[in-house]
């Protein structure tokens, strides 16, 4: 039987669910440690701001290795089940218990507990390179067809944000509920039950899903020689760039936005909408634009190229995140719209994002002659998670630098670094994103040529 054709092939809506839900497996841990770790370590266990700040940033020291290393050893990989879904059956349990501990740290002494925390954030930060790499280059092979992939990554954030959607609106109300007053124990209940859907869920991608992009024939692995071709390859140096930024952005608001509510929007805890606080209502409408947002992506990508898009999209983006900073701290209302208008526009850069990253593996097979998917990835992921670093620290930092002190009533000179934070320099590293995407190189009729003539070879 021939290969599949990039005209040709197609995937079922169910293949593509399945994929998605491996993402909607990786928020449960990942987008809970985005959303509420931070404040976790700083709010409720007391840790030192700028410590929690510097861990960020340390632990991603070990990404530099990790996650290359993941990348070759996942393209060197060969079973019965292909070279990337095995990770996702073998990694799912350690994956759940890493996360289930990060939320579990003892009551001990801040030096004790400082240790735990490196620790647990080192080895659910390793078992997460080691997991969701292979679950991000399996997107590079479920199909030739280019734009089967970019609907596959639509599915996929749209799983991904369903699960942060389910995230959101339920963290808050069960530490609570188990919690009863216990904000450490609610947290470490709560991570439990995230851990157990996010096992179910890796172990449901597996099965559901399948590998059909295959190397070219003969091409043997040599590291030297792919580290070589990959800092060659222009597109995948400018996402490389671009991923720090956006992720950088994306980490220092999360960081600080139950800060921003506790702290400067006046948000108590107690029932605001539907029996939700204020923080939680908040970030669940957020979370519902971004899916929205994402599922519109197949109206928006015929109106340019992909780099036309995310250029366009992203600036609009920063501008409604700076104009946050002038909104006053009654104004919920309008709070909300401009959450919501801010999500609606980023929306669609994701599953566009994560397209260009496949494009970016076909690009280096079709210029140098030489596959290699997951250090592609890897090396993609290594920049988003050390943008996600800078982020983190700079949050940490900041926050002790304007004299935050933890679960007490902040200086004016506190709140105006957590407003900068949450507004003004998100949208700053939102541009410096913008910059990079400027100079990416492939254009759509490069993806349509790249896709005819990698199907001619492979028939």
């Amino acid at each position: 039987m021939s290969a599949p054709t990039p005209a040709t092939h197609t995937l079922s809506a169910r293949e593509k669910i399945g994929y998605g839900l491996g993402d909607t497996a990786s928020n449960f841990i990942f987008h809970t440690v985005n959303v509420f770790l931070f404040f976790y370590y700083a709010d409720v266990m007391k840790l030192n701001p700028a410590a929690v700040g510097t861990l960020f940033l340390v632990a991603r020291l070990f990404d530099t290795v990790t996650d290359p290393l993941m990348g070759s050893i996942a393209d060197r990989t060969n079973s019965r089940w292909g070279k990337y879904r095995p990770y996702l059956l073998w990694l799912a349990i350690p994956f759940g218990i890493c996360g289930y501990l990060l939320f579990a740290v003892p009551d001990t002494d801040p030096a004790a507990q400082l240790t735990y925390a490196y620790i647990t954030y080192i080895a659910v930060m390793l078992v997460y390179t080691a997991i969701n790499i292979p679950y991000s280059a399996l997107l590079g092979v479920i199909s030739p067809n280019s734009s089967e992939r970019t609907s596959v990554a639509s599915y996929r954030f749209a799983c991904a944000f369903g699960g942060q959607l389910l995230i959101v609106a339920a963290a808050r109300p069960l530490i609570a509920y188990f919690g009863e007053g216990d904000q450490a124990a609610g947290y470490r209940v709560t991570m439990g039950i995230f851990a157990v859907i996010a096992v179910v869920l890796f172990i449901m991608t597996f099965s559901m899903t399948r590998e059909r992009v295959q190397p070219p024939a003969g091409q043997k692995s040599d590291l030297a020689k792919e580290f070589k071709l990959l800092l060659r390859n222009v597109p995948w140096i400018v996402m490389f760039i671009a991923g720090i930024f956006t992720l950088a952005n994306v980490a220092v608001r999360g960081a600080v936005t139950l800060f921003y509510f506790k702290y400067y929007a006046g948000d108590d805890g107690s029932p605001w909408l539907f029996n939700f606080d204020l923080s939680t209502v908040f970030l669940t409408a957020g979370t519902i634009a971004l899916i929205i947002g994402v599922m519109c992506t197949k109206w928006i990508t015929p109106l340019g190229d992909k780099r036309q898009l995310m250029v366009a999209l992203s600036i609009l983006n920063a501008i409604v995140m700076a104009l946050f900073y002038f909104v006053p701290q009654d104004a919920h209302g309008m709070m909300f719209f401009m959450n919501v208008l801010g999500a609606l526009i980023a929306g669609p850069t994701i599953p566009l994002v994560w397209s260009m990253f496949a494009d970016v593996a076909d690009y280096g097979e079709w210029k140098f002659g030489h596959r290699s998917t997951g250090l592609v990835f890897s090396g993609i992921q290594f920049a988003q998670k050390f943008g996600l670093a800078i982020g983190g620290a700079a949050a940490g930092w900041m926050l002790s630098g304007f004299g935050y002190v933890a679960d007490a009533e902040q200086s004016p000179e506190a709140i105006q670094g957590i407003r900068l934070m949450f507004t003004v320099l998100p949208a700053l590293f939102a541009v410096g994103g913008v910059i990079a995407i400027w100079f990416y190189p492939i254009t759509g009729k490069d993806v349509e040529r790249m896709g005819q003539e990698l199907a001619a070879k492979k028939t």
